[in-house]
């Protein structure tokens, strides 16, 4: 990593977290991802060979290690160290939710990273006591993320699993949604109901399902930090 030159303790942290992607992969590692494709799914713009040498980097700096889970499997797991970043990225979220744009933008669009949030904020305390499959088909996808408009979420007791592959369930219930409108929901911009009424997001499926989805959503972890008023 290229330093600062300086002694300050803020260009010696700096020269640790804040090269670029860093505090994304910070954010995963604090998200409780610990698998190299579980990391790389919260990065999907990240080549995975950058990705490779964050982790080298941030392993040694003293922040992560590494832990052989079987031969050739390794997990990555926060060091004190780098729990001691918790507050400081979950800050920084919150800074950036209240005063860095305040709206969805296209180039800002990523139906891969919205349903890797969506589907570890699922709450599986109200989930029935059994398997639910779930279909989104997304709409006003960009062109460069057009193979990812259909996403199914397998809910099960205890278990979410994300695929962009027909898992072969029959679906229960189906979303058909703007992609920023769904996007704005998820970060508490625009509420559930509201984009329901406009047409934006539709739930279709057995009624009980359907009035029971809301409770499953878990929204961004900043979307209830309170914007600030501007004039």
């Amino acid at each position: 990593m290229r330093g600062y030159g300086q002694f300050c303790p803020v260009a010696k942290a700096s020269e640790v977290v804040a090269e670029r992607w860093t505090p994304l992969v910070l954010r995963e590692l604090l998200c409780g991802s610990q698998r190299f494709n579980d990391l790389h799914r919260g990065v999907p713009l990240m080549s995975r060979t950058l990705l490779t040498r964050r982790l080298r980097e941030l392993e040694d700096a003293g922040v992560i290690e590494r832990r052989a889970t079987s031969p050739g499997a390794w997990e990555y797991h926060l060091t004190p160290a780098g729990e001691e970043l918790r507050p400081i990225i979950e800050q920084l979220g919150a800074w950036g939710h209240r005063w860095v744009r305040r709206d969805v933008e296209g180039h800002d669009l990523d139906p891969s990273l919205l349903m890797w949030d969506v589907r570890r904020r699922i709450d599986r305390s109200a989930l029935p006591d059994r398997r639910v499959v779930v279909r989104f088909d997304l709409r006003g996808v960009p062109r460069a993320h057009s193979a990812q408009r259909t996403w199914w979420l397998v809910l099960e007791p205890g278990e979410v699993d994300l695929c962009l592959k027909d898992p072969g369930f029959p679906v229960d219930v189906t979303v058909d949604a703007d992609l920023t409108a769904l996007t704005r929901v998820w970060m508490g911009r625009l509420a559930l109901a509201e984009a329901g009424r406009s047409g934006h997001v539709r739930t279709e499926g057995p009624r009980a399902l359907v009035r029971a989805f809301p409770d499953w959503l878990g929204l961004s972890t900043f979307a209830t930090i309170p914007m600030p008023s501007v004039p």
